[in-house]
């Protein structure tokens, strides 16, 4: 049965999270975002990550649900003092401040949900790539 993968809002929910982040292809979809929390799906293709960033003002929690991984974090991105492999029902907590990046690790793309409080993606944000994931954060930035 194929789930209808798509921003939820502010609306009471309930999904198997499983079944959502295995059948999600997109980089990154926001899944449900609301004023203090937000539920998005990442699938990182093998070799790829999610790329080094810092979040200024959310806290975020990663549970990987297929694949393997490496997370890192630390003050800076040269100066990581976490290091560890991560894999099925792993789950990494980040606090806001750190930078952190999760690589992929194994041979099949990795399938994570994501938790931001507060929400840190526009609403409906739908990134089928990487690339466009940047470019459409490079816009948002500036």
């Amino acid at each position: 049965m194929s789930l209808n993968l798509k921003d939820y809002g502010n609306d009471p929910f309930v999904m198997n999270i499983e079944d959502a982040t295995i059948q999600n292809e997109d980089f990154r979809l926001a899944l449900w975002t609301g004023e203090q929390l937000q539920v998005t799906l990442m699938s990182i293709p093998v070799d790829g990550d999610i790329g080094g960033e810092i979040h200024t003002k959310e806290d975020q929690f990663l549970r990987i649900e297929q694949g393997k991984g490496r997370v890192i974090m630390g003050e800076t991105e040269d100066n990581i003092t976490f290091e560890q492999e991560v894999g099925d029902d792993d789950v990494i907590i980040i606090p806001k401040g750190l930078f952190h990046n999760v690589i992929n690790i194994g041979d099949e793309p990795m399938k994570i949900y994501s938790i931001y409080g507060p929400p840190h993606h526009d609403h409906g944000t739908v990134h089928a790539t990487q690339e466009i994931a940047l470019e459409e954060e490079h816009d948002h930035d500036h």
